[in-house]
């Protein structure tokens, strides 16, 4: 049976146009709410790959994601968000894009066709077989990032996917393939739609659950945050007081600032 992209099937819905406002919010949710039910049938799949990348990571290898257009954005979303919610080095967790980061505002055209660019991209980093990287797609055919699971897989480097398509070239590519299938679009073939959302919930629990193997959280704390801005310090005081029995604001926060993190002002206090 020849691949059929679901993603590019039509709407369930006629003459958009049409609708209310009302009716087209109540629609797209309608249609939202399927999301969560088509990621959990993947939770096998995102298991055993979570597995092999925090198994990579403690050895020390880094996680790199690797899309085109939204795909992309999403995957740099996810690696960018990792040193401030978690406090690990950046460059461990990299998100790489087709047509480079001028695509992440603004489409470069055809760069996404480039079957040799993801793996150029790739080799800037000096990638090795301790590193994996995890191609995403909504479609599972772009070459830019099917060319680099290929290559990936002939230099001996583990490779992952993900993408909204059964059956997809993208998923015969990777070592661990992710399929989570949402159907057709709201709007026909917006795959930032729905598809974006299950590779946003897909993200957040590859890098949330690898993250905590990699003993970055304790009980549901991000204790080794960046304090970047005083929001963070003051969810860090308030952290810190509640971990520690303290009373005193301003002495936590005097505690917190000196030491850096969470972490590394209850190792202090407790020494």
């Amino acid at each position: 049976m020849s691949f059929q992209r679901t993603t590019e099937q039509p709407s369930h819905y006629r003459h958009l146009e049409k609708m209310s406002v009302q009716e087209i919010l109540s629609n797209i949710n309608q249609e939202d709410k399927t999301v969560p039910q088509a990621v959990e049938k993947a939770l096998p799949q995102i298991e055993k790959l979570v597995a092999v990348i925090a198994d990579k990571m403690l050895a020390g290898g880094r996680l790199f994601y690797l899309g085109a257009g939204t795909s992309g954005r999403l995957g740099i979303v996810d690696a960018s968000e990792c040193p401030p919610t978690f406090g690990v080095p950046f460059g461990l967790v990299i998100g790489l894009i087709a047509g480079g980061d001028a695509a992440i505002r603004k489409a470069v055209e055809f760069a996404e066709d480039d079957r040799e660019q993801g793996w150029k991209d790739l080799k800037a980093y000096d990638i090795t077989a301790k590193d994996v990287v995890v191609g995403i797609a909504a479609s599972g055919t772009t070459p830019y990032v099917i060319g680099a699971l290929n290559q990936c897989r002939a230099e001996g480097i583990v490779t992952g996917s993900i993408c909204c398509n059964a059956g997809a070239p993208l998923s015969a590519a990777a070592d661990y393939p992710i399929e989570v299938v949402v159907g057709p679009e709201f709007v026909t073939g917006s795959t930032r739609m729905k598809s974006g959302t299950a590779q946003k919930l897909v993200l957040n629990m590859i890098s949330t659950a690898v993250m905590i193997q990699l003993g970055r959280v304790e009980d549901n704390k991000m204790v080794n945050m960046q304090l970047t801005n005083d929001k963070l310090v003051d969810r860090g005081v308030r952290m810190l007081m509640g971990q520690l029995n303290l009373t005193d604001y301003e002495q936590a926060k005097e505690l917190l600032l000196k030491a850096g993190s969470v972490k590394k002002a209850m190792e202090e206090y407790n020494r």
